[in-house]
């Protein structure tokens, strides 16, 4: 008989590298506002930069969802299961980063981040509503301490209002809606289709929704933009969308959306680090408490143990 300890490593080894995953997929999706900013220095056309976006990173989708077509042990999509797949990818890589791109100019950045990262408490109730999961008092924990670093990072940004302020936020709280739905359903679907898969159909879907968007509405001479843009959207779609999209999608099926979502936390900070490193952003003694909180706070989720083993 097989000890219990040697069945319980296996088991932990496969959660802490659903935790590095999460972690690295939230870090190399933080680098996206800091292109964005960078590209806006010479475009502000969300439609545009979205487009250019999934162009760029549209190819490494195909070629995985062809890699996968061609495995052993590949087994063809129900009809339910495709259309859950593109109605998810349309939801999330589209439709929650348009609704983003567009709050983004009406409400200050800072508040717009933290309305955003509202998702992990609205996946924790969806999970609890929807799928009968019961609501840990270490998730509890979690949030109660990723909130409270947030409210510190963003304190300022909460300073005062603008035109069209209550419009902004519900973009952007509506964005996070479709986040949050994405995270808790694909995290079922991706269980039953497989990650790889799963995210070369979703962005592939989401992509075409963001180029058809930009051909109704745009016309091609809107692609004459100057070279550094260009770059900008190369780097965003290599670094920003398609790494972390695999890595998201596989942490998602390791430790599940609740863990995925309360690590998203980090977002928000690693985005003010790099913004401070790249741009010369200024970091306030508060935002670094705030930041201290968050970090806690993801500790917090992430030393889970082990699940028992079964006898």
């Amino acid at each position: 008989m097989v000890p219990a300890l040697s069945r319980a490593e296996p088991r932990r080894g496969w959660f802490v590298a659903g935790l590095l995953l999460a972690v690295g997929g939230v870090v190399f999706f933080s680098l996206r506002p800091i292109f964005i900013k960078l590209a806006y220095a010479w475009v502000t056309d969300p439609v545009t930069l979205l487009a250019l976006r999934m162009v760029f990173s549209v190819p490494f989708f195909l070629a995985a969802a062809v890699w996968v077509r061609s495995a052993a042990e590949h087994r063809p999509l129900a009809g339910r299961e495709f259309a859950a797949v593109v109605a998810l990818g349309i939801l999330s890589y589209y439709g929650a980063s348009f609704l983003d791109f567009l709050a983004l100019q009406y409400i200050p950045a800072g508040l717009g981040r933290l309305l955003l990262f509202t998702y992990p408490t609205i996946v924790v109730i969806l999970s609890a509503v929807l799928l009968r999961k019961g609501v840990t008092g270490r998730e509890i924990a979690a949030l109660v301490l990723t909130y409270a670093g947030l409210l510190l990072v963003f304190a300022q940004s909460l300073e005062g209002e603008q035109k069209n302020f209550w419009l902004g936020a519900a973009l952007a709280f509506a964005s996070s809606i479709c986040y949050a739905l994405y995270l808790v359903a694909g995290a079922e679907v991706i269980t039953r289709v497989g990650s790889v898969r799963f995210s070369a159909y979703a962005m592939s879907a989401a992509s075409i929704a963001c180029i058809l968007q930009f051909l109704l509405f745009r016309p091609i001479s809107a692609l004459d933009l100057p070279a550094p843009v260009y770059g900008y959207a190369v780097a965003m779609a290599v670094v920003s969308t398609a790494v972390p999209i695999f890595m998201t999608s596989e942490a998602l099926r390791r430790v599940g959306a609740n863990t995925v979502a309360i690590i998203g936390a980090l977002g928000p900070v690693t985005t003010i680090g790099f913004g401070w490193l790249g741009l010369e952003e200024v970091m306030t003694p508060l935002q670094l408490a705030g930041a201290a909180l968050v970090l806690v706070g993801v500790v917090v989720i992430s030393l889970r143990p082990a699940p028992p083993a079964k006898g």
